[in-house]
Protein backbone atom coordinates (compact mmCIF):
# COMPACT_ATOMS: atom_id res chain seq x y z
CA UNK A 1 0.00 0.00 0.00
CA UNK A 2 1.15 3.44 -1.09
CA UNK A 3 2.05 5.92 1.81
CA UNK A 4 -0.32 8.37 0.47
CA UNK A 5 -3.12 5.97 1.36
CA UNK A 6 -1.62 5.06 4.47
CA UNK A 7 -2.14 8.63 5.49
CA UNK A 8 -5.54 9.39 4.07
CA UNK A 9 -6.08 5.60 6.40
CA UNK A 10 -4.94 7.38 9.47
CA UNK A 11 -6.88 10.27 8.78
CA UNK A 12 -9.91 8.06 8.17
CA UNK A 13 -8.92 6.59 11.73
CA UNK A 14 -8.80 9.52 13.43
CA UNK A 15 -12.25 10.94 12.12
CA UNK A 16 -13.74 7.12 12.79
CA UNK A 17 -13.14 7.69 16.46
CA UNK A 18 -16.24 9.13 18.18
CA UNK A 19 -15.39 12.90 18.51
CA UNK A 20 -19.10 13.15 19.47
CA UNK A 21 -18.59 11.23 23.11
CA UNK A 22 -16.36 14.15 23.81
CA UNK A 23 -18.41 17.05 21.56
CA UNK A 24 -20.17 18.64 24.84
CA UNK A 25 -16.45 19.54 26.47
CA UNK A 26 -16.58 22.10 23.04
CA UNK A 27 -18.72 24.01 20.89
CA UNK A 28 -16.66 22.15 17.99
CA UNK A 29 -14.54 19.02 18.80
CA UNK A 30 -10.99 19.54 18.67
CA UNK A 31 -7.43 17.24 17.60
CA UNK A 32 -4.29 17.44 18.17
CA UNK A 33 -1.92 16.91 15.41
CA UNK A 34 1.42 16.66 17.61
CA UNK A 35 4.82 15.62 16.35
CA UNK A 36 8.23 15.34 17.11
CA UNK A 37 9.76 16.84 14.69
CA UNK A 38 8.64 19.33 11.59
CA UNK A 39 5.32 18.93 10.24
CA UNK A 40 4.79 16.06 7.54
CA UNK A 41 4.95 17.74 3.86
CA UNK A 42 1.79 19.78 1.97
CA UNK A 43 0.69 16.57 0.14
CA UNK A 44 0.65 14.13 3.16
CA UNK A 45 -1.54 17.01 5.55
CA UNK A 46 -4.03 16.73 2.36
CA UNK A 47 -3.79 13.65 2.44
CA UNK A 48 -4.82 13.58 6.26
CA UNK A 49 -7.43 16.69 5.65
CA UNK A 50 -8.78 14.28 3.08
CA UNK A 51 -9.29 11.08 4.85
CA UNK A 52 -10.56 13.28 7.75
CA UNK A 53 -13.14 14.67 5.22
CA UNK A 54 -14.56 11.45 3.86
CA UNK A 55 -15.80 10.80 7.60
CA UNK A 56 -17.62 13.69 7.39
CA UNK A 57 -14.73 15.92 9.28
CA UNK A 58 -13.69 19.00 7.88
CA UNK A 59 -11.42 21.39 9.48
CA UNK A 60 -12.86 25.04 10.48
CA UNK A 61 -16.47 23.69 10.22
CA UNK A 62 -17.14 20.87 12.10
CA UNK A 63 -13.65 20.05 13.91
CA UNK A 64 -10.50 22.32 14.65
CA UNK A 65 -7.28 20.97 14.13
CA UNK A 66 -4.32 21.90 16.38
CA UNK A 67 -0.86 21.65 14.85
CA UNK A 68 1.88 21.51 17.28
CA UNK A 69 5.61 20.29 16.85
CA UNK A 70 8.61 20.35 19.27
CA UNK A 71 11.24 20.42 15.79
CA UNK A 72 13.67 17.86 17.19
CA UNK A 73 13.29 18.97 21.24
CA UNK A 74 11.96 15.89 21.94
CA UNK A 75 12.07 16.31 25.78
CA UNK A 76 8.92 19.61 25.05
CA UNK A 77 6.83 16.57 23.92
CA UNK A 78 5.02 16.39 27.48
CA UNK A 79 4.67 19.92 27.43
CA UNK A 80 2.83 20.13 24.24
CA UNK A 81 0.71 17.04 25.24
CA UNK A 82 -0.29 18.89 28.60
CA UNK A 83 -1.56 22.09 26.58
CA UNK A 84 -3.40 19.91 24.05
CA UNK A 85 -5.41 17.58 27.13
CA UNK A 86 -5.95 21.75 28.54
CA UNK A 87 -7.54 22.42 25.33
CA UNK A 88 -10.14 19.39 26.07
CA UNK A 89 -9.01 17.53 22.42
CA UNK A 90 -11.56 15.05 21.34
CA UNK A 91 -8.14 12.50 20.47
CA UNK A 92 -4.57 13.31 19.77
CA UNK A 93 -2.96 12.20 16.20
CA UNK A 94 1.15 11.51 16.07
CA UNK A 95 4.24 10.17 15.19
CA UNK A 96 5.85 7.25 17.47
CA UNK A 97 7.46 9.53 19.58
CA UNK A 98 4.37 11.99 20.16
CA UNK A 99 2.13 9.10 20.56
CA UNK A 100 4.50 7.86 23.20
CA UNK A 101 4.49 10.94 25.12
CA UNK A 102 0.66 11.21 25.00
CA UNK A 103 -0.02 7.33 25.98
CA UNK A 104 2.26 8.63 29.22
CA UNK A 105 0.02 11.56 29.80
CA UNK A 106 -3.35 9.90 29.52
CA UNK A 107 -5.31 6.91 29.33
CA UNK A 108 -8.79 8.52 28.50
CA UNK A 109 -8.11 10.19 25.39
CA UNK A 110 -7.90 8.43 22.17
CA UNK A 111 -4.45 8.67 20.69
CA UNK A 112 -3.94 7.69 16.69
CA UNK A 113 -0.56 7.10 15.73
CA UNK A 114 1.59 6.44 12.51
CA UNK A 115 4.34 4.62 13.06
CA UNK A 116 7.55 3.43 11.14
CA UNK A 117 7.94 0.05 13.61
CA UNK A 118 6.41 -2.31 15.58
CA UNK A 119 4.04 -1.06 17.96
CA UNK A 120 4.19 -3.44 20.36
CA UNK A 121 7.65 -3.40 20.80
CA UNK A 122 7.61 0.48 21.07
CA UNK A 123 5.19 0.06 23.87
CA UNK A 124 2.55 2.00 21.86
CA UNK A 125 -0.23 -0.92 22.02
CA UNK A 126 -0.54 -4.23 23.72
CA UNK A 127 -0.74 -6.43 20.92
CA UNK A 128 -1.78 -5.80 16.73
CA UNK A 129 -5.08 -7.69 16.99
CA UNK A 130 -5.76 -6.39 20.41
CA UNK A 131 -4.26 -2.83 21.02
CA UNK A 132 -6.28 -2.47 24.10
CA UNK A 133 -6.31 0.98 25.92
CA UNK A 134 -7.17 3.91 24.50
CA UNK A 135 -3.80 3.95 21.41
CA UNK A 136 -4.48 2.38 18.13
CA UNK A 137 -3.01 3.47 14.72
CA UNK A 138 -0.98 2.14 11.45
CA UNK A 139 2.66 0.98 11.32
CA UNK A 140 4.54 1.13 7.96
CA UNK A 141 6.79 -1.32 9.96
CA UNK A 142 9.89 -0.09 8.07
CA UNK A 143 12.11 -1.48 10.62
CA UNK A 144 11.70 -4.69 9.60
CA UNK A 145 12.29 -3.85 5.82
CA UNK A 146 16.08 -2.69 7.11
CA UNK A 147 18.05 -5.69 6.06
CA UNK A 148 15.86 -5.92 2.15
CA UNK A 149 17.54 -2.24 2.30
CA UNK A 150 21.31 -3.77 3.18
CA UNK A 151 20.67 -6.30 0.99
CA UNK A 152 19.60 -4.14 -2.00
CA UNK A 153 22.57 -2.00 -1.05
CA UNK A 154 25.05 -4.40 -1.52
CA UNK A 155 23.81 -5.53 -4.96
CA UNK A 156 23.92 -1.76 -5.87
CA UNK A 157 27.55 -1.25 -4.97
CA UNK A 158 29.27 -4.81 -5.36
CA UNK A 159 32.31 -5.07 -2.76
CA UNK A 160 30.99 -2.31 -0.41
CA UNK A 161 32.37 -3.01 3.19
CA UNK A 162 31.39 0.10 5.22
CA UNK A 163 27.72 1.28 5.14
CA UNK A 164 27.03 4.67 7.21
CA UNK A 165 23.73 5.03 8.59
CA UNK A 166 22.16 8.46 9.45
CA UNK A 167 19.63 8.24 12.31
CA UNK A 168 17.72 10.25 14.86
CA UNK A 169 19.76 9.33 18.01
CA UNK A 170 16.77 10.60 20.29
CA UNK A 171 13.98 8.67 18.16
CA UNK A 172 12.48 5.21 19.92
CA UNK A 173 13.05 3.62 16.95
CA UNK A 174 17.10 4.24 16.17
CA UNK A 175 18.18 1.90 18.38
CA UNK A 176 16.17 -1.09 17.16
CA UNK A 177 16.76 -0.09 13.69
CA UNK A 178 20.58 -0.09 13.76
CA UNK A 179 20.67 -3.41 15.75
CA UNK A 180 18.85 -4.89 12.90
CA UNK A 181 20.88 -3.59 10.54
CA UNK A 182 23.81 -4.24 12.38
CA UNK A 183 22.87 -8.41 12.43
CA UNK A 184 21.79 -7.98 8.43
CA UNK A 185 24.95 -6.64 7.84
CA UNK A 186 26.58 -9.50 9.66
CA UNK A 187 24.38 -12.36 7.80
CA UNK A 188 25.82 -10.72 4.91
CA UNK A 189 29.20 -11.10 5.46
CA UNK A 190 30.16 -7.51 6.07
CA UNK A 191 30.71 -5.18 8.61
CA UNK A 192 28.81 -2.23 9.02
CA UNK A 193 29.34 1.35 10.65
CA UNK A 194 26.38 3.33 11.98
CA UNK A 195 26.94 7.12 12.80
CA UNK A 196 24.44 9.11 14.39
CA UNK A 197 23.13 12.03 13.72
CA UNK A 198 20.60 14.48 15.42
CA UNK A 199 19.53 15.71 12.12
CA UNK A 200 15.99 14.18 11.18
CA UNK A 201 15.58 11.92 8.19
CA UNK A 202 12.98 12.69 5.65
CA UNK A 203 11.89 9.14 4.87
CA UNK A 204 9.89 9.22 8.41
CA UNK A 205 6.36 8.74 8.55
CA UNK A 206 4.25 10.89 9.18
Amino acid sequence: MRRREFITLLGGAAAAWPLSARAQQAAMPVVGFLRDVSLPLPDRMTAFHQGMKETGYIEGQNVTIEHRSVEGQTDRLPLLVADLLRRQVALIVGNSPAALAAKAATTTVPIVFASGGDPVKLGLVASLNRPGGNVTGVSFILLELGAKHLGLLRELRLGAARIAVLVDPKSPTTEPFVSQLRAAAWSLGSKSKSTTSAATANSRPP
